[in-house]
């Protein structure tokens, strides 16, 4: 499912530039980016408490964007990350405890407004999709787990800086909405929402 979705993904840009000849003014970029993941504790509200923590995460983000007016652009996103989220039913640890070395693929859309300046563009953006959770291999303690996914709202901004008609340098910052995982533990969950960061830094090449 996910590599069918990947796959669509990366044919967005062709599929649009067949627009293209009717409509010489659209206006189209690609981006791939280095990519951090950022999340905060978290504690569940019942007892007995659970404590979720995640340690710093590294992953590489693709997007695609379409431009539908001077300052306006749709964009669609794909990124692949890797981290590990470490569960605790309590403080004391008595209540047992979970680490799921995940890999995390998100698929979103997002409307963009971009504020030209000079050779500077600053942008916000906001929209939607899923994130999927998958635990991976020998560094996951708990054999009972599953891949989960959740809806997610995303928020973020950055600026791109134009090095040439073509390149130019992004740096952003994008924010996840969602409800924390617990890769079918019930035990493990916190029921909480919270926002995860991925701050990113990479090119993106306009046509």
């Amino acid at each position: 499912r996910m590599k069918k979705l990947f796959f669509t993904l990366c044919l967005l840009p062709m599929l649009a530039g067949i627009g293209l000849s009717q409509d010489a003014g659209a206006r189209q970029d690609v981006n791939l980016s280095a990519m951090g993941v950022i999340q905060p504790y978290v504690e569940g509200t019942k007892a007995p408490p659970v404590q979720q923590k995640s340690t710093l995460g590294t992953g590489l983000y693709l997007g695609y964007r379409y431009l539908l007016t001077p300052n306006g652009a749709v964009e669609a996103n794909y990124s692949y990350s890797h981290f590990t989220n470490k569960f605790t039913a309590n403080s004391g640890g008595t209540g047992g405890s979970a680490r799921v070395y995940t890999g995390m693929q998100e698929a979103t859309f997002a409307y963009v407004r971009t504020f030209p300046f000079k050779n500077f563009n600053p942008f916000l953006e906001g929209g939607g999709g899923m994130l999927f959770f998958t635990p991976i291999g020998k560094k996951t303690t708990s054999y009972d787990t599953e891949q989960s996914y959740s809806p997610t709202a995303l928020i973020g901004g950055g600026i791109a800086y134009q090095l040439s008609p073509s390149w130019d340098l992004r740096v952003q910052y994008r924010g996840m909405i969602f409800t924390t995982s617990d890769f079918g533990l019930s035990r493990f969950a916190t029921d909480r929402r919270y926002i995860m960061s991925l701050p990113a830094i990479g090119f993106a090449y306009h046509f």
